[in-house]
């Protein structure tokens, strides 16, 4: 494909944006956390006191970021790179 005719986005709109979508569908959920995810997600996990193991996938830190956030009144800050796993 010529890159001039390369596309990014959707035709039609996905409903929230696209971040209702469960972690566990997204295309690269099963690849290794980023380092935003695990730099954030240690932060989330040292307030909390908890401790959760270093190889988990994309999906997975996703779920427990989402989780710390809300048991410590955190708000997503928007950041796609620490949520989203296309």
């Amino acid at each position: 494909m010529d890159m001039s005719e390369e596309t990014l986005g959707s035709p039609t709109p996905e409903p929230q944006g696209g971040f209702a979508r469960d972690p566990e569908d997204w295309v690269t959920g099963d690849e290794p956390m980023t380092e935003a995810q695990r730099s954030y997600l240690d932060t989330l996990a040292r307030e909390a006191g908890e401790e959760i193991p270093a190889d988990i996938t994309k999906a997975e830190a996703s779920e427990h970021i989402d989780r710390l956030q809300k048991s410590s009144g955190r708000v997503s800050g928007g950041s796609d790179e620490l949520q989203t796993g296309g």
